[in-house]
């Protein structure tokens, strides 16, 4: 009896509460950095400081739902359904190449709500790869049967990711693919030989773009670009520089006051940082580096493969999407158009990121169960 209540009791142990208390910080800062950043550009375009502040809550309350939905159902149930959910989000995504429906390049308009299709598919793209690899077993060792179809996967999203046009996105799902490749076993011989059959495509698309090869110049010569293509990183800079070591105070950046475009989305960090200084970047950054180590560690405590490629790919996303941000804002890669997890503005990517939370918190509350059957029986 007492190994059978064991198993169903639901325990917060102390990887639950510590992912809960971290995501729950950065939850609060990106809400707070938020409104600092946004609300000069609400009150002149709405006429409300806190316009912006009030749809990242309506965001947070929605990836809030989606943390508690993931964490109460037994993650193995996803994998009865991954494939249904992967092809759903592709149809959202293809939808938005449609005006009609529409509400923007990436987004899709359901009555007064847009979001962004390719931000959830993230994480059903998580789902689907931990899911269909365990499936596959040993044959991911092999290129035709194990790593190809995976290839074909993300090549349907990539064309509708460059028709967009989301370069950024394109990388984060190609790494997240390559990854739990990786991590399943696939050869590293055939993932090689994927990146080089990539490579002359993605060359191709910067030489259709002019503003892609534009970008990639201003990075490499910012002084040069910095009234054109290198302005938000240059400004970025600027900000950065002047929050020196404790930064001019809460609320008190002159970045955000019209100098650095998309001062609340992607170079949220930027308003961070000059307003608290090199101590509360810092701070943020541990709480970010933080999350992911305990992501791994959930991965290494997972009762099964399906459990651990979840928490892999869930970690590995929020790692690398924070890293590649972090590494435009302070101007050591091209601009991507990604956002910082938690943290920059955006319902879609606030509620994925809580959501990827509430993945770990199932994998490591099936763990906890385990470890208590165990103790128990």
């Amino acid at each position: 009896m007492c190994a059978r209540l064991g198993a169903r009791e639901v325990a917060v142990d102390g990887l639950q509460s510590k992912l809960l208390v971290l995501s729950t910080l950065l939850l609060w800062t990106g809400l707070i950095f938020v409104f600092s950043a946004s609300y000069p550009l609400a009150a002149r375009a709405y006429g409300q400081p806190a316009a912006l502040l009030t749809r990242q809550s309506l965001g947070a309350l929605l990836g809030l739902s989606a943390m508690v939905i993931l964490w109460r159902i037994d993650y193995r149930h996803w994998a009865r359904v991954d494939d249904i959910l992967l092809l759903g989000i592709f149809a959202a995504a293809v939808a938005t190449l449609f005006s009609g429906v529409a509400g923007g390049a990436r987004w899709l308009r359901l009555g007064p709500f847009a979001f962004q299709p390719t931000e959830f598919g993230k994480l059903a793209l998580i789902l689907y790869l931990g899911g269909s690899l365990v499936r596959r077993g040993e044959a991911i060792t092999e290129f035709r049967k194990g790593v190809a179809p995976y290839l074909c996967v993300l090549a349907a999203f990539g064309i509708v990711l460059v028709l967009q046009p989301d370069f950024g996105m394109l990388v984060l799902y190609a790494a997240l693919v390559g990854f739990l490749l990786w991590a399943a076993g696939a050869r590293l011989r055939h993932l090689c030989a994927a990146g080089a059959l990539a490579l002359p495509p993605l060359v191709g698309l910067m030489a259709v773009a002019p503003y892609r090869l534009a970008r990639i110049l201003a990075f490499l010569n910012p002084e040069g670009y910095q009234d054109t293509y290198a302005y938000q990183v240059y400004q970025s800079a600027m900000a950065i520089g002047a929050g020196g070591i404790v930064g001019r105070g809460l609320g008190a950046s002159r970045a955000k006051l019209f100098y650095l475009p998309e001062a609340h989305n992607d170079f949220v960090f930027s308003v961070i940082a000059e307003e608290t200084g090199l101590l509360g970047g810092c701070i943020v950054i541990g709480l970010l580096v933080g999350l992911v180590a305990l992501g791994y560690r959930t991965a290494q405590r997972a009762p099964d493969r399906l459990g651990a490629l979840y928490a892999l790919g869930a970690s590995f996303v929020l790692g690398l999407q924070a890293l590649l941000n972090l590494a435009v804002v302070v101007g050591l890669l091209p601009v991507t158009g990604l956002t910082l997890p938690f943290l920059s503005y955006g319902g879609s990517s606030l509620a994925v990121s809580l959501g990827l939370v509430g993945l770990l918190l199932s994998v490591a509350r099936q763990g906890a169960s385990r470890k208590t059957t165990e103790a128990t029986g």
